[in-house]
C-alpha cells in the first residue's frame, strides 16, 4: 500500500470546513440496527464524508453509502455544530454491503487505502476532531478484522509513521442533511472536489480495478 501523499500548498486553503477543535467525552453505548436481509453494515470516518462517500460509490456490492455524524454527545447534531467542534461527532459514512459480492475486509483495506491513518484529528487542510480517522465497528468480528489489520500494517510499518486510527463500538449514526447526499457526483466541478475528492476517487479505480461496479 502507497503512503498517502498530500495535495501540496494548494489545499491550505481549499477545504471541506475546517474549525476550532473541542474535547467532548462520546457516547459509545452500541445501537442495533435494521439492515436488509443478507446485507452488512460497515461505518467508517476518514476525513471530509463527501470524500469518502464517493470513493466507496465505485465500488461493487455496495448498495448505499450515507453521509452523516456519529461519536459525538448530543442527538440530531447538524453540520454547523458538527463543524465547529462542539458536539464531539464525527464526520462519517455508514455503508451497506453485500458480503458476497465485498467483504468488509475488502472495504477496510480501501478505506485505509484512500485517507492517511496517521494524522490526528486531521485530513489535509481539514482540521478538527470531526476529520478524526476512526472505525466503528457494528460487531464483535468487524471489531477483531480491524484490530488485527491495523496490527499488520503496524508490524509492516506500511505508512512509516504511527497509525492513529480509533477503533470504537458503533453508537447511533446520524444522517447529514439532505444537500451532503451524493455530494461529488453533483459538485465535480467544485474546487474541493476537483483538488481533493477527484484523485482519491482515480486511485481506486486504477488500483481496485477488479472491485468497481461494472
Amino acid at each position: 500500500m502507497n503512503k498517502i501523499i498530500g495535495m501540496g500548498l494548494i489545499l491550505i486553503s481549499i477545504s471541506c470546513q475546517s474549525k476550532e477543535k473541542k474535547s467532548i467525552q462520546p457516547v459509545t453505548e452500541p445501537v442495533k440496527m435494521e439492515v436488509e436481509k443478507n446485507l452488512e453494515v460497515a461505518t467508517f470516518a476518514g476525513g471530509c464524508f463527501w470524500c469518502t462517500e464517493a470513493v466507496f460509490l465505485e465500488l461493487d456490492g455496495v448498495k448505499s453509502v450515507v453521509s452523516g455524524y456519529i461519536g459525538g454527545a448530543i442527538a440530531n447534531p447538524t453540520y454547523e455544530e458538527v463543524s465547529r467542534g462542539d458536539t464531539g461527532h464525527a464526520e462519517a459514512t455508514q455503508i451497506t454491503f453485500d458480503p458476497k459480492k465485498i467483504s468488509y475486509g475488502e472495504l477496510l483495506e480501501i478505506f485505509f487505502a484512500t485517507h492517511d491513518p496517521t494524522t490526528l484529528n486531521r485530513q489535509g487542510a481539514d482540521v478538527g476532531t470531526q476529520y478524526r480517522s476512526e472505525v466503528f465497528y457494528n460487531n464483535e468480528e468487524q471489531k477483531k478484522i480491524t484490530e488485527d489489520y491495523i496490527a499488520l500494517m503496524t508490524s509492516e510499518n506500511t505508512f512509516g509513521k504511527p497509525i492513529v486510527t480509533k477503533v470504537s463500538p458503533a453508537p447511533k449514526f446520524y444522517p447529514a442533511e439532505d444537500y451532503h447526499q451524493n455530494y461529488y457526483s453533483r459538485n465535480q466541478n467544485q474546487s474541493y472536489c476537483s483538488y481533493v475528492i477527484t484523485p482519491k476517487v482515480k486511485k481506486v479505480k486504477e488500483q481496485f480495478k477488479d472491485k468497481l461496479k461494472k
